[in-house]
C-alpha cells in the first residue's frame, strides 16, 4: 500500500480569518505545501481532495509547475494562515462573485469558466507577486497541458475528469480568453493599489491564435434554400413547431442576437411603421431600432396572424410550451435541422451547400451583407447591428464587394420581394 507521504494529504486549517484547506505532497523530490483557500471561498474537503489528485496526476506527467512564491510564504510547520495581503484566489473569487448581479448569466458563467482555469495556477499567490513572468508561466503551463491532452487523444487514451468526461485541449484562442479575464481582474487590483501595473496587458502575453475561417451566407440562393427548408419543416408534425421559418427569417433579415430574439415581445414589433425595437441588449449600442425589410414584414405579419396568444407582453417566438427560448434551442432545434434540410435542397438544385459552422450569430453577418448589398452606409449598418466598432462592418463590406454586381442585385431583389427574384428562382436549373 502506498504511504500517505507519496499519496499526499489534505490538511484542514483553522486560521484567524476562518477554516480553510491546504495540501502537503511530494513533487520532483521536494516536499510541497500548498494553501488552497477558505471555506468562504468555496473550498470543501471533497474539492480539496479532488485538487490533490489533479496535482498529483500533473506531477506524474511532469507538467505541474511548483508555485515558488507560495512556498516562501507558507510552510507546513509555521502555523501561519493566509497573509494579510490578499491572495489571488480571495481577490478574484470575491470580485467575480460581486459581479454576479451586474452582468448577464452567460457572462457570469464565462467568468466562472475562466476562473476555473486561473485558480489552480494562481490560487494562493499574493497579488503583489503576480508579475509578467508569472503570466508567461501560466500561458506556457496551459499550452503544455493542452499539448499533453492532445497527444493522449491521438494515442486513443484520452485523459478524463472525475466524471469520466474527456479532457479536451484548450485552443490558443481559449487560453487567450482566460488571460483576458486575468487582465480584467488585475486591472481592478491596480485600481485598488495592490499592483503598480497590469502584468497581463499587452499582445506579448497572448498566444498567436489561428483565426477561424469566416462563415459567410450571402448569396440569395443559400438564403432562399434555408428559408424554404424551414418552411418545409414547419409543415412536418414531427417537429411540433410552426415558427421555424419566421425565426430564421428574423435572424437573417433583422440580425438580432440570440438572446434579443428569444426575449422579443410583440410590443417591440411595430408592424404599422415597419420597425423592431431591441430593448434588451447587452450593450448601450445594442438598444436600437431596426427597420423591417419588406420580405421580413410579410413574414412577421403572417407569423402574428397564426400566433396565439399575441398580446403586447407575449413572446414573439416562444417554445412549444410557451416558455422562453435560449441560444442552444435556436442553434440545435431550429437552425441545425433547417440547415441540414437546406443542404439537401441545394444539392437537388445543383448549387453550393451552406458553409460549415453556421450559427444564429453568423446570420447577423448575413444581415450585414444584405444591408451592404442594399446600399446602406457603414454607419447605418453599425446602428442596426448594435455595434460601436466599425472594423466588423468594414470586413463585411470588403467581403461583399468581392461578389459580382449580379449577386448583389439578387440579394436586393430577394429582400424587396421583387418579381425579378421570383422569375430567377423559377428558372433555376434542377439537377436530375
Amino acid at each position: 500500500m502506498a504511504s500517505a507521504r507519496s499519496q499526499g494529504q489534505v490538511l484542514e486549517r483553522a486560521w484567524k480569518c476562518g477554516r480553510g484547506y491546504a495540501l502537503r505532497f511530494l513533487a520532483y523530490g521536494e516536499r510541497q505545501y500548498l494553501t488552497l483557500g477558505l471555506e468562504t471561498d468555496g473550498w470543501t474537503r471533497k474539492r480539496a481532495e479532488r485538487e490533490l489528485q489533479n496535482i498529483l496526476a500533473d506531477v506524474r506527467r511532469g507538467i505541474w509547475i511548483p508555485p515558488d512564491r507560495n512556498r516562501r510564504r507558507a510552510s507546513a510547520d509555521d502555523g501561519i494562515g493566509p497573509q494579510a495581503a490578499p491572495t489571488f484566489a480571495r481577490f478574484a473569487s470575491d470580485l467575480v462573485a460581486a459581479r454576479r448581479a451586474e452582468v448577464r448569466p452567460r457572462t457570469y458563467e464565462y467568468l466562472e469558466w475562466a476562473l476555473a482555469h486561473l485558480l489552480p495556477y494562481f490560487a494562493n499567490w499574493p497579488l503583489s507577486d503576480v508579475d509578467v513572468e508569472a503570466v508567461d508561466g501560466y500561458r506556457r503551463h496551459k499550452t503544455e497541458d493542452a499539448e499533453h491532452r492532445r497527444r493522449a487523444i491521438t494515442r486513443r487514451n484520452p485523459l478524463t475528469d472525475e466524471n469520466g468526461q474527456v479532457l479536451r485541449p484548450l485552443s490558443a484562442a481559449s487560453i487567450n480568453k482566460t488571460i483576458e479575464v486575468l487582465q480584467s481582474i488585475l486591472a481592478v487590483a491596480v485600481e485598488y493599489g495592490h499592483l503598480s501595473s497590469n502584468p497581463a496587458a499587452g499582445r506579448r502575453r497572448r498566444l498567436k491564435a489561428t483565426p477561424r475561417r469566416p462563415v459567410h451566407l450571402d448569396t440569395a440562393e443559400q438564403i432562399e434554400a434555408l428559408i424554404d427548408a424551414a418552411a418545409q419543416l414547419d409543415r412536418e408534425p414531427y417537429w411540433r413547431t410552426g415558427d421555424r421559418r419566421a425565426i430564421i427569417a428574423t435572424l437573417v433579415f433583422a440580425g438580432p442576437r440570440a438572446h434579443e430574439l428569444c426575449h422579443l415581445l410583440w410590443r417591440d414589433v411595430d408592424l404599422a411603421n415597419g420597425r423592431i425595437q431591441i430593448g434588451r441588449s447587452k450593450t448601450q449600442a445594442g438598444l436600437r431600432e431596426i427597420p423591417l425589410l419588406p420580405i421580413l414584414r410579410d413574414e412577421v405579419l403572417d407569423h402574428k396572424a397564426n400566433s396565439n396568444p399575441s398580446g403586447p407582453d407575449d413572446l414573439v417566438f416562444p417554445t412549444g410550451t410557451g416558455g422562453t427560448r435560449d441560444k442552444d434551442n435556436l442553434r440545435n432545434r431550429i437552425l441545425a435541422a433547417a440547415a441540414k434540410r437546406a443542404d439537401e435542397l441545394l444539392d437537388d438544385r445543383g448549387q453550393t451547400p451552406l458553409p460549415r459552422g453556421l450559427t444564429p450569430h453568423k446570420l447577423r453577418h448575413t444581415f450585414a451583407s444584405i444591408l451592404v448589398a442594399c446600399g446602406e452606409d457603414p454607419a447605418s449598418v453599425m446602428a442596426q447591428l448594435g455595434h460601436t466598432d466599425p472594423k466588423f462592418t468594414l470586413r463585411v463590406y470588403t467581403h461583399l464587394m468581392r461578389r459580382g454586381p449580379a449577386e448583389r442585385a439578387r440579394l436586393r431583389a430577394l429582400v424587396h420581394g421583387s418579381e425579378v427574384a421570383q422569375q430567377q428562382r423559377a428558372r433555376r436549373p434542377v439537377r436530375v
